[in-house]
């Protein structure tokens, strides 16, 4: 049984840094990639950023390229998101997936998911 658990999260002032982390297990992730979506009150799941665990490519959201890095632990199997520069758009709850595909950018190709953590960015 795959189990993401989300930490990280937290209140921050715009302008700030925040690091997700999100600790893997279950099974072996090489092949895999790994995601970082985000959804704000009323609005739709989102991606934000995904890497391959084998290899180590990334890929990002428009929204957050630039400020945003995705990174992995092969040996802890945990991925990161450092986000920096942070602005009250970004205020969402962050979740953490995992696909079976080498690359995925859209919920629909995630199979598992942690339960979430709340990033709050103050103006």
């Amino acid at each position: 049984q795959v189990q993401l658990v989300e930490s990280g999260g937290g209140l921050v002032q715009a302008g700030g840094s925040l690091r997700l982390s999100c600790a893997a297990s279950g099974r072996t992730f090489s092949g895999y990639s790994m995601g970082w979506f985000r959804q704000a009150p009323g609005k739709e799941r989102e991606f934000v950023a995904a890497i391959r665990w084998s290899g180590g490519s990334t890929y990002y959201a428009d929204s957050v390229k630039g400020r945003f890095t995705i990174s992995r632990d092969n040996a802890k199997n945990t991925v990161y998101l450092q986000m920096n520069s942070l602005k009250p758009e970004d205020t969402a709850v962050y979740y953490c997936a995992v696909s079976h595909l080498f690359v995925a950018v859209t919920t629909s190709k995630y199979d598992y998911w942690g339960q979430g953590t709340q990033v709050t960015v103050s103006s």
